[in-house]
């Protein structure tokens, strides 16, 4: 673990007796807001220190089993310490890992469920087939997770595809993961739909936006129109006979949004609503970042959606995050639903880039 990783770990250490102190002292205990505050703190850092304090006894222990390695005469003592070194060396990396996630910096919006948004862009049929590819790509990584896919909107293409759909994703940090996939994704491969062979490249944009309360966002009622249609099936043929979907326009903004999975009328103004609630929260972040001059770019996972993020190639079996120049032969893998290893390289890197570490690029892996 690299010393900068040390420093801020030991650093801890203080803040915990600090916090010790605070916790006990009358002005906090007679301050109840206040003191869940700082009470979350303290046991978010005694987590961290637990671990801290197991990953410096796996060291002590890899330093000893070592030391017998090299210095014993004993086959069968060396044996038995090759096989401690083993053990050890795989248990540091898991609890190296853990440390990582813990120590990566939380935002407000951290903890929050998210509303994913993908559109079809560059290539048409074949990029909402793309899309629709990213959709189930999704829905297994967030299966896998243990969270909550909730869908709210589709528009399907003639073969298909998906030229947009919107789906709610609720869990236990949900957005602290999903937030690296916001930006532009780009596919190359031969379409279905190419008889000569020739490899096509095409795109999607993926959104990801963290939900917004209604304390957080107020939307005025005078502020916005609303429709109500029937929903609509493959081919756009209408499926109900009671007009339950609903379109919602944010009159000051432009936006629109529209809802019509769910069985009600009440059910689908809701999920509008709340899919509004996080564009609006959105468009609130962006002017925010804008006015204090943060440059989007370099923020891992808050790249504007013009920004080309990620390669998925079929020919390679390749997928290529451009953000942090990391390439994995495991595109099949990553289809199915394994995105923690990108996921996983992305945060690490964020954290990293964070703490002003130089080195903060991983690099490209073979294929064995």
């Amino acid at each position: 673990m690299d010393k900068v990783w040390i420093d801020r770990l030991e650093s801890l250490k203080l803040r915990k007796k600090e916090l010790e102190e605070r916790l006990n002292s009358h002005e906090i205990l007679s301050d109840r807001d206040r003191l869940i505050q700082l009470s979350r703190e303290y046991d978010r850092i005694t987590e961290i220190l637990h671990l801290y304090e197991r990953y410096q006894a796996l060291q002590s222990a890899l330093k000893e089993a070592q030391t017998i390695i090299d210095t014993s005469d004993d086959d069968e003592l060396i044996e038995l310490a090759r096989q401690e070194l083993s053990e050890k060396s795989t248990e540091l990396k898991q609890v190296e890992h853990k440390l990582l996630a813990a120590l990566a910096p939380r935002d407000k919006y951290s903890d929050r469920n998210v509303i994913m948004e993908l559109r079809a862009a560059a290539g048409g049929e074949e990029a909402a087939l793309f899309a629709r590819d990213l959709f189930r790509m999704y829905a297994r990584y967030i299966e896998q997770k243990g969270w909550q896919l909730e869908l709210i909107d589709e528009h399907k293409s003639d073969l298909g595809g998906y030229k947009q759909v919107i789906f709610a994703v609720k869990g236990k940090d949900v957005y602290q993961h999903l937030r690296y996939e916001s930006g532009v994704h780009r596919v190359q491969r031969i379409p279905v739909t190419e008889s000569g062979g020739r490899i096509h490249t095409s795109t999607v944009t993926v959104a990801v936006l963290p939900e917004a309360d209604e304390i957080e966002v107020r939307i005025d009622p005078k502020d916005i129109k609303l429709e109500f249609f029937h929903a609509s099936g493959p081919g756009g043929q209408n499926v109900n006979k009671v007009a339950t979907a609903v379109r919602i326009t944010h009159i000051p903004t432009g936006i629109v949004v529209t809802s019509q999975e769910q069985r009600s009328q009440y059910q689908n103004r809701m999920r509008a609503l709340a899919v509004l609630r996080a564009k609006l929260l959105e468009r609130m972040r962006k002017e925010r970042d804008t006015q204090l001059q943060r440059e989007r770019k370099q923020q891992i996972g808050e790249g504007e959606r013009s920004e080309k993020i990620r390669t998925y190639n079929f020919p390679q079996n390749r997928v290529t995050d451009h953000r942090i120049g990391l390439t994995l032969y495991q595109l099949d893998e990553i289809l199915e639903g394994n995105l923690d290893p990108i996921i996983d390289a992305l945060r690490k890197a964020d954290l990293m880039r964070q703490l002003d570490h130089p080195s903060a690029c991983t690099s490209a892996k073979k294929p064995s």
